[in-house]
């Protein structure tokens, strides 16, 4: 009763939150009909205070050879690098094994509870991963820090896979499993449950409390709104623009969108995994395949290329803070693609069909590696190849990496449209999840609660297809880096158990007793 008692007075306040920011938007759209004020201009008067507000906390910068550094991103990068040691450079000596996990080799007991496999976990977390990031963000990095901030990206990538593999193995562990075999897991659970293990009930109520409170509304924002404002973004832009067939029809396609969106996430995490198992290979396969093109055909130039990103990252080349500055972008690329120490990905992960939580931190370990250290570099090598990068110019992200797709083939930015559609629509699907299951932990786990969720999640496809909801965007960006805070905390008090689990598990693979499938 007392902790039924406790939800309730943290999550009132939340529920009231949601339903008011909702029901403010018809009203909004009907005022525009007799305002001259764009919806834009009062969605903005609205929440920009409270979103400049918030976001100046979390993104808290200091000066670092003349370049801003959000302190969060350093937040996370050193737990990364404490996580590294602490487990003995998993990520290197276990690569192989995870490999092995995903394929099937050590999948026994189709009665071992969770509802997907090690497979499709890792697609529905990559889903939520592998996105805008790797195509725009990659572009920033280097058009502000030069091709040196890509060596930085890819080291942020390989120490973040070791965080990773932590929450992931801490998701399984204390998730919960129902007598129906769906089961619910993630930080909230690993927070409450774990931290009260070691007679820190109360810290981990609030931490748990407030880490869903930041994952549903990051879900709603930069996993929901910001991915449908975008691919409509990308698609108006390609067909015409203002004098194409899309002009002014953004609604038109937020309402397509969420239908589908909605097709998929009313069937819950195996409709979502069997979505996302399919169509983040192919739409991988798009992005890489169309990228090693276009790198092999500047083959002769691959040795200067990854001369330039070597050099570029201990030399000046960057226009602001030299080889600091290059260090800065390429860390907050990384830490803004793959959300290592976010704790996004073990909502996805809990879901995985095993009584051996090590494995699918394994797994996850691979996550960070397929999108940093491959997708992320891809892209960069891409932008480098091209001559397109001309460090310091105004070329916003997206419209670099699309220019320099162009360069090669005229024709390519429409494949790459097609990529940026996928993605968005795989991010938020994964990310749908993620803010269900933060929802149903803060109210519970009934029919009613969860379509509710589900309905304030297609709805918010629509207004952000529709709409320039920029201070929005940027509070719920803020909600996303707020969830590593809270996550972070947690991470390094539970990591005996991670350690421990781990000793068992290697031992018991040592010794035969786990041992492949003939």
């Amino acid at each position: 009763m007392k902790r039924t008692q406790f939800m309730r007075s943290l999550t009132a306040p939340l529920s009231a939150l949601i339903m008011a920011l909702f029901t403010l938007m018809p009203t909004i759209a009907s005022a525009q009909e007799v305002a001259d004020t764009s919806i834009d201009e009062q969605i903005n008067q609205i929440f920009a205070p409270l979103s400049s507000a918030f976001a100046n906390i979390i993104f808290y910068s200091v000066e670092v050879n003349g370049t801003s550094f959000p302190l969060i991103v350093g937040w996370l990068f050193l737990a990364a690098i404490v996580f590294t040691l602490y487990f003995g450079f998993l990520q290197v000596r276990a690569f192989g094994h995870a490999v092995d996990l995903v394929r099937g080799k050590y999948d026994v007991n189709p009665n071992d509870p969770g509802q997907i496999s090690h497979f499709q976990a890792l697609a529905t977390a990559l889903s939520g991963t592998v996105g805008l990031g790797n195509i725009a963000g990659v572009a920033v990095a280097v058009s502000i820090g030069g091709a040196g901030a890509t060596f930085w990206m890819v080291l942020a990538g390989f120490f973040g896979m070791a965080t990773k593999f932590t929450e992931c193995t801490l998701g399984v562990k204390y998730r919960r499993e129902f007598e129906d075999g769906h089961v619910s897991g993630g930080p909230m659970y690993y927070l409450s449950k774990g931290l009260a293990e070691r007679g820190l009930g109360g810290l981990g109520r609030v931490l748990a409390v407030a880490f869903a409170f930041c994952c549903i509304l990051g879900s709603l924002g930069g996993g929901n709104m910001f991915q449908a404002n975008q691919s409509f973004t990308q698609v108006y832009n390609i067909t015409g623009g203002a004098s194409g067939p899309l002009a002014d029809g953004g609604w038109i396609f937020g309402v397509v969108l969420a239908l589908i969106v909605a097709a998929v996430i009313i069937g819950g995490i195996r409709s979502i995994a069997s979505v996302t198992s399919k169509i983040v290979p192919f739409m991988l396969l798009i992005y890489v395949i169309t990228a090693l093109v276009i790198v092999m055909m500047n083959y002769d130039k691959i040795g200067w290329a990854f001369g330039q990103i070597i050099d570029g990252a201990f030399t000046a080349e960057g226009v602001t803070g030299g080889a600091i500055g290059a260090i800065i972008q390429g860390l907050k690329r990384a830490t803004f693609s793959n959300e290592a120490g976010i704790g996004s990905a073990a909502i996805a992960h809990s879901a995985v069909r095993t009584k051996e939580p090590i494995t699918e931190g394994l797994v996850s370990l691979l996550e960070p590696f397929i999108d940093t250290v491959v997708v992320c570099t891809l892209t960069a090598l891409v932008i480098v190849l091209s001559g397109q990068l001309v460090v310091g110019q105004a070329i916003e992200g997206v419209t670099l990496t699309s220019n320099a797709f162009a360069a090669n083939v005229s024709w390519f930015p429409y494949v790459l449209s097609v990529a940026v559609v996928l993605f968005a629509f795989s991010t938020m699907i994964s990310w749908s999840y993620y803010g269900l299951k933060a929802w149903t932990y803060l109210f519970g786990e009934s029919t009613i609660s969860e379509l509710t969720f589900k309905l304030i999640f297609c709805i918010a496809v629509v207004v952000g297809a529709a709409m320039n909801l920029k201070s929005v965007i940027d509070f719920t960006d803020a909600t996303l880096f707020a969830m590593g805070i809270f996550n972070i905390i947690g991470l390094y008090l539970l990591a005996p158990v991670v350690k421990r689990e781990l000793h068992s598990y290697m031992a018991r693979l040592k010794s035969g007793e786990i041992r492949p499938i003939k």
